[in-house]
């Protein structure tokens, strides 16, 4: 993702970006199930960087595992590029930890973008207290392995019910997590921020006592009133 794509990205909000893919034809790309944690919400954008969680198996799932050093968890949070997205496969299950403070302190110092898991946080407030931006299902005491084993990581998974690719690009926002599919990232940002631009003209427009027909969804008479707003100078009185 170049800086350019990123910026546009940065600009514009999850619902624009909803509405963006939709036009293109995709519709599963909304996370249910992680939310934003911090209090503010810290939004994030960035490349997926994937960990798979599978239901667990006891020989697999003992707390032995946790100190290997080829554990994927652990080999992960070494491995996530800065700026990228840790995105964990938690099946979905808000009563199991996907990680917890000390895994979250490490991506921090890493200069990880952010992290975005199905499953729970435990020592939650410890991980809000890194200032570090996390999107998940909520708190949870138990470890990964009371019911989880870790499977491996850079690989296609799903995450809240939405597939995810690594290099896929993921947002979040107050209204939580979008996958934008690498290939159309550019063009969503660049036609995400002229979405911005004509619906700020239309809010204008309605708060000046239009009526919503008459200029959402765009009609002929807006886009040429828009036009002229544009060519104004974009006015706000």
């Amino acid at each position: 993702m170049d800086a350019k794509t990123r910026s546009a990205l940065e600009a514009i909000s999850n619902a624009t970006v909803s509405m963006q893919l939709l036009k293109r034809g995709i519709r599963s790309v909304s996370m249910a199930g992680p939310k934003p944690m911090n209090t503010p919400t810290k939004p994030i954008v960035g490349e997926a960087f994937t960990l798979r969680y599978v239901p667990m198996r006891e020989d697999l799932s003992t707390p032995e595992v946790l100190g290997g050093k080829d554990y994927p968890p652990r080999v992960a949070i070494e491995s996530v590029p800065a700026d990228e997205i840790l995105v964990i496969d938690g099946r979905g299950r808000a009563d199991i930890a996907a990680v917890g403070d000390i895994l979250v302190e490490r991506l921090k110092v890493r200069g990880v973008g952010g992290l975005v898991a199905d499953g729970g946080l435990r020592d939650f407030e410890e991980c809000l207290a890194a200032d570090f931006p996390i999107y998940a299902a909520g708190p949870a005491a138990p470890a990964s392995v009371h019911g989880h084993s870790a499977a491996d990581l850079q690989t296609p998974i799903q995450c809240g019910g939405v597939a995810v690719f690594p290099g896929d690009i993921i947002k979040g926002d107050g209204d939580g997590i979008m996958v934008i599919p690498k290939a159309l990232a550019e063009e969503v940002g660049r036609d995400g921020v002229e979405q911005e631009r004509y619906e700020c003209f239309a809010k204008l427009q309605v708060s000046r006592g239009a009526r919503v027909p008459d200029v959402y969804p765009a009609t002929e008479q807006s886009k040429a009133d828009y036009a002229a707003w544009i060519e104004a100078g974009e006015p706000e009185a």
